[in-house]
């Protein structure tokens, strides 16, 4: 997909392209025991592998992030 593709599909996203995330504040999302890594920053959440924080970040809104914890809680993304 070319690039100006892409920015046309991302046209009325609600996320900022260029988040800074250099001096974000990384929590685990398992109590230190898994790599899953979250931090609230400029009123959104990025969630990225800690095991391979040089990775890309996945970007929630709010009420994306809302979404995904009620649906892992309910096991929608149970894998097993």
């Amino acid at each position: 997909m070319a690039d100006s593709t892409i920015q046309q599909s991302l046209m009325g996203w609600d996320k900022p392209e260029d988040l800074d995330l250099s001096n974000a504040e990384w929590q685990s999302g398992s109590q230190g025991a898994g790599d899953v890594e979250i931090a609230f920053v400029e009123g959104f959440i990025a969630m990225r592998n800690g095991g391979r924080p040089e990775s890309p970040s996945l970007i929630f809104t709010p009420a994306e992030w809302r979404a995904f914890v009620i649906g892992a809680r309910e096991g929608q993304f149970d894998l097993t």
